[in-house]
């Protein structure tokens, strides 16, 4: 898993390292019981505080995406529907597509993206058919 972080973003770097590592995780890259560096290793090889990485890993343990411990570290979970995660996930779909509209994108424009984005994913379920 290659990680990049752009020091000069506007995004934190927590959230720059959990939303790639989530997108690792829907690639498959990083598949169910995957290790992820050490904190103290990542934040070496980035020359970041220790304390941003354990910020991204806090992040995503507590989305249920890895489980922390002291003597295996950082490992990717079982994926499991979580009914919580989906009232999440729209309200947070639902802004990003207010954000897309607002800022002039047509419906079919939107729906493609969506659909090439979903689809670059390796791990994507096929569509059910009515």
């Amino acid at each position: 898993m290659i990680l990049n972080v752009d020091l000069a973003s506007d995004i934190p770097i927590y959230q720059q390292l959990r939303d790639q590592i989530v997108e690792a995780i829907a690639d498959g890259v990083l598949a169910e019981g995957s290790s992820l560096p050490a904190t103290r290793t990542l934040a070496a090889d980035f020359g970041i505080n220790f304390h941003t990485v354990n910020k991204a890993y806090d992040l995503l343990r507590q989305q249920g995406l890895i489980q922390l411990n002291r003597k295996t570290g950082a490992v990717v979970t079982p994926t499991v529907a979580d009914p919580p995660f989906g009232a999440d996930w729209t309200a947070r779909a639902r802004t990003l597509l207010a954000e897309a509209v607002a800022r002039g994108l047509s419906a079919d424009e939107v729906l493609m993206n969506c659909r090439t984005i979903l689809d670059s994913f390796g791990s994507t379920q096929p569509e059910e058919t009515p």
